[in-house]
């Protein structure tokens, strides 16, 4: 370990092998850091944390904070990262509630750039990016390799289906389906993020066929109860095809359109 000597940590800490903690970082509280994570300066570690191994979080950082809700009294909840997670300077991430489950949640592999706000009860997947200042209200799930701009605010309880990607300055109030592209404010959808698909080494078959479920969905000017059930018989074999119209019928909030 190499803990810069203005570090404060608390002796209930637990500090895994070949970790930094840079100057005048704070880490108190019942907090777990896995080994080989880098910590810079000036960094608050707060709670019942668990940091995986191999993270990188820039100086200013906010991790573990009480979450920004009235209904919060103090009770026990957690904030759990994985592994090889870059969380760039001034980032803030708050625990969970007790009403929303007591944890907020994020996977492996991502990348938040500077001034992200991931709010309490919140799950980001695998392979996430949030762009510069992204803005995520409670209760958000972001599923694997989700893409979101700059400047984006995400309403309370939105899904952000895997694989799509959320153009900067975007408002988003309802359910991002996966594969897709949206943007604006409010959020409209454009079609399949097929960059993003191409990418993450989906066939040229495999994308035409989430593109033909896309048009029947929402370009056939069908009622959306008919269009799922017109793709489900033609294609609901597909596992990508079965899995977006699976999101689409456990919407609660409604899909951005």
């Amino acid at each position: 370990m190499e803990i810069h000597p203005t570090a404060v940590i608390d002796p209930e800490a637990r500090i895994g092998e070949d970790v930094e903690i840079g100057p005048y970082t704070v880490v108190k509280g019942d907090v777990e850091i896995g080994d080989g994570t880098r910590i810079g300066p000036h960094v608050v570690i707060e709670g019942r944390t668990r940091i995986g191994k191999g993270c990188q979080v820039y100086q200013f950082a906010s991790i573990g904070a009480p979450p920004q809700d009235k209904k919060y009294k103090g009770e026990d909840t957690a904030l759990v990262i994985g592994d090889n997670n870059i969380i760039r300077e001034f980032t803030t991430i708050n625990r969970g509630t007790h009403h929303g489950g007591g944890i907020t949640e994020i996977g492996d592999g991502n990348l938040l750039m500077a001034y992200v706000h991931i709010a309490h009860d919140c799950r980001i997947g695998n392979g996430c990016v949030l762009a510069n200042a992204a803005t995520l209200a409670g209760h958000i799930t972001i599923e694997d390799r989700a893409i979101v701009g700059g400047l984006v605010a995400i309403h309370q309880f939105v899904r952000v289906g895997k694989y799509s990607m959320i153009g900067g300055a975007s408002a988003v109030t309802m359910d991002v389906t996966p594969y897709a592209t949206v943007a604006g404010n409010r959020a409209k959808l454009f079609g399949i993020n097929k960059v993003g698909l191409e990418r993450a080494g989906f066939k040229k078959e495999e994308i035409q066929e989430i593109e033909r479920a896309y048009r029947i969905i929402f370009r056939s000017g069908k009622i959306l109860k008919d269009a799922l059930s017109e793709v489900e018989r033609e294609m609901g074999h597909n596992p990508d095809v079965r899995y977006l119209i699976d999101f689409i019928r456990a919407s609660k909030r409604g899909i951005t359109r």
